[in-house]
């Protein structure tokens, strides 16, 4: 098999389609809770409103991986994706009460999350298995410094707009607009064995056995794997008592702020180091780091350094993590099956993501931060242990097969 660039034209656009859609989202959800606070919207409905949508988005990516592994040509259903989002955050400025952001915030996740496994398959199609880590790597890369503008533009046109939030959507909907057209037009699809019928219970059980095993680790992992909304309250926390509630708060985003960008720093390194050497050991060891976060955060004294340490771990960890959990998830299904497995991934991680922040934050109110943190340690090392016990298998469960690359 002939060697190639692994960043071509396709894994260039999926990069760029990921930051300016991430950048487009992350405007409106920086600004949804003061949005919602002018319709009237309570607490209530802001956490019944994120809920509903990344329900229905975990869902979405279920079926959307399943059924697209079905079509020969699946570019059309990114994009269409890309534009239910864009729309739907464009319209979210006109609304005028609470269950209409509801139903526009959950169509636009609906589009969110039928797009998601399908990115990720056309992104491992575009590559050589020897280079899935730094494809994955640079599209989470480009992902997170979306995650990082989105908030910064939100901050600066927040004064400019003096509340007319219409104009801050619409403005919003720009770069996601842009992503839409940049997967049309610079994603190349690759000819594809498209899976014969099969029913979704069916099209799971075919998935290789190896496959099941990191997906337990996974959810293990994941059901411990806090939203690190959490870490913020824990600096403001900690802080407060030394420097007042407005600099802890001010210095908790900041920090938070660090943490994201080694996320993006580190997302390509993971890559790199994933192409270089077997992969369930490098996710295992980022599993590991995350259980050394909070290991440190149940020892380490409340200072601005070590809590800067804490955050800054937390970004390498999570950049290990989601670009080794793309680049296994591909290296360990046939290519005709990624649609099946991506979905899969993405759906485990969505209910991880609801079951674990409820847990610790329940645990935390409860029992106190140091249980709370004590429970991710364990749970965050069984992971890893789990993942470094998947065996090393030749690339893509043993199926040789050849691609052409189009640069």
């Amino acid at each position: 098999m002939r060697r190639y660039k692994w960043l071509n034209r396709t894994v260039l656009g999926i990069g760029l389609a990921s930051l300016f859609s991430d950048w487009s989202h992350e405007i409106v959800t920086t600004v949804l809770p003061l949005f919602l606070a002018n319709l009237g919207g309570t607490a209530a409905w802001l956490g019944i409103i994120e809920g509903v949508a990344d329900g229905v988005s975990s869902f979405a990516k279920l079926f959307s991986g399943f059924f697209t592994d079905k079509l020969q040509k699946r570019k059309r259903v990114a994009v269409a994706g890309y534009l239910l989002t864009t729309f739907c955050t464009a319209l979210t400025g006109l609304t005028t009460a609470a269950w209409h952001v509801l139903i526009l915030r959950t169509l636009a996740w609906l589009g969110r999350g039928v797009r998601t496994p399908v990115r990720k398959a056309l992104l491992a199609s575009a590559v050589t298995p020897e280079t899935y880590g730094r494809a994955f790597g640079f599209e989470r890369m480009m992902d997170t410094l979306g995650a990082i503008l989105g908030p910064m533009t939100a901050i600066t046109l927040l004064p400019i707009i003096k509340g007319n939030f219409a104009i801050l959507f619409g403005l919003a909907a720009i770069p996601g607009l842009m992503a839409a057209i940049i997967i049309a037009l610079t994603v190349h699809e690759q000819s594809r064995t498209v899976v014969p019928y099969v029913s979704f219970v069916g099209a799971i059980k075919e998935l290789p056995s190896t496959y099941h095993r990191f997906l337990i680790g996974v959810s293990i992992f994941g059901i411990a794997d806090f939203s690190h909304t959490l870490l913020i309250l824990l600096a403001t926390t900690k802080l407060t008592p030394t420097i007042g509630p407005v600099k802890a708060a001010a210095l908790g985003a900041s920090l938070y702020l660090l943490r994201n960008a080694f996320y993006a720093g580190f997302a390509v390194v993971a890559g790199w180091v994933a192409d270089k050497f077997a992969k369930p050991l490098v996710l295992g060891f980022g599993y590991l780091l995350a259980a050394l976060m909070s290991l440190l955060i149940i020892v380490a004294p409340p200072t601005i350094a070590c809590l800067a340490l804490i955050f800054a771990i937390g970004g390498i960890y999570i950049a290990t993590e989601e670009t080794l959990e793309d680049s296994l998830c591909a290296e360990l299904v046939p290519p005709s099956r990624h649609g099946t497995a991506f979905g899969l991934l993405a759906a485990v991680n969505a209910v991880g993501d609801m079951v674990s922040s409820i847990l610790v934050g329940v645990i935390w109110q409860v029992a106190g931060p140091s249980i709370a943190f004590a429970y991710c340690t364990v749970l965050f090392t069984l992971g890893a242990l789990i993942i470094f016990n998947i065996p090393k298998t030749k690339l893509n469960n043993s199926i040789h097969y050849e691609q052409t690359i189009c640069h």
